[in-house]
């Protein structure tokens, strides 16, 4: 037992509520493929491949997928990021562009420019209207832009679960940190083989009565 076991955190478990969404965080060619500065990177080639079942059991039950990618026009709407390269991903932009290994036209997809999936986009206004509980976080990267994520998720009061093996970073280590943390603090840390069972098994989770099948949001 660790000195933060000892102090009471990561007691209990989130669980999977009636209504989830999948939130795939900037699954787009500019980190996921090696063309680009920032993409190509094992861990989340790794992530982007187990995603693809995920993404397609949540479809078959209608749940919705919904994909964010950042891109910018100019220094305007940069802020002050650290990552010189990021301002070379514009819109329109194959940097901009979701993995096609992970993209449906049955999904929504959002434009965001800062780390978090729900700062300055439509995100809760969507999971709210579809009356979503729980949230399920995938992406990249699990230091960055995944945990920002999930920590705004549980903010706004959503049960929170992350896919760690749907999650890629740049480290290995960095990866196990962060979500060593957040597991700690404000969401369930799952595995695909856990999300796959729980939507499509008739002993799982959604399937069981514990979740109603919400239909598809959007286009990109």
């Amino acid at each position: 037992m660790d000195s933060f076991e000892r102090a009471g955190y990561g007691i209990g478990q989130v669980g999977f509520g009636r209504r989830p969404a999948i939130v795939v965080v900037d699954f787009q060619l500019a980190f996921t493929s090696p063309r680009f500065p920032l993409g190509g990177g094992d861990h989340i080639d790794a992530a982007v491949e187990r995603a693809a079942p995920v993404l397609s059991a949540a479809r078959s039950v209608g749940v919705p997928v919904i994909h964010t990618y950042v891109a910018w026009s100019g220094e305007a709407e940069f802020g002050r990021w650290k990552i010189p390269s990021l301002l070379e991903i514009t819109p329109g932009s194959s940097a901009a562009q979701i993995d096609p290994r992970v993209w449906d036209r049955s999904d929504l997809c959002l434009l965001k420019r800062y780390p978090s999936a729900f700062f300055g986009t439509d995100l809760s206004s969507v999971l709210q209207r579809h009356e979503i509980d729980t949230v399920l976080v995938m992406g990249a990267t699990t230091s960055g832009c995944v945990r920002a994520t999930t920590i705004d998720a549980f903010s706004h009061g959503f049960r929170t679960q992350v896919v760690e093996d749907c999650c890629g970073d740049q480290s290995l280590e960095s990866h196990h940190a962060n979500l060593q943390d957040v597991r700690r603090r404000y969401a369930d840390i799952i595995d695909s083989t856990v999300v796959i069972e729980s939507l499509t098994s008739p002993n799982g989770a959604y399937q069981a009565g514990c979740g109603e099948k919400v239909g598809s949001s959007g286009a990109h």
